[in-house]
């Protein structure tokens, strides 16, 4: 549950796709994520370090190894949303 606690967070999926890509300076990360504030970019990147999700490391923010395995898993729930979702139109 805590697992879901904290992906059902705004933007906390959002901020992990966007280092799905790789490393982003804080900057970079706030200007893919359009209108999310600093102050709550601030909460869920701590958030997401705090968890082992997330680092910063040279080069920016970027996924832990545990972070690309989540990754991983939430692109097949990504892929069977939009089944589902095609199936309920």
């Amino acid at each position: 549950m805590a697992l879901f606690d904290l992906l059902g967070r705004a933007w906390a999926m959002g901020v992990i796709w966007q280092l799905d890509d790789g490393p982003l300076s804080f900057r970079q990360l706030q200007a893919r994520c359009g209108d999310m504030s600093p102050s709550l970019l601030n909460r869920r990147l701590k958030e997401l370090r705090t968890t082992g999700l997330a680092d910063l490391g040279d080069e920016g923010f970027a996924l832990t190894p545990l972070g690309a395995e989540l990754f991983e898993l939430l692109e097949h729930i990504g892929t069977w949303a939009k089944h589902w979702a095609d199936e309920i139109q």
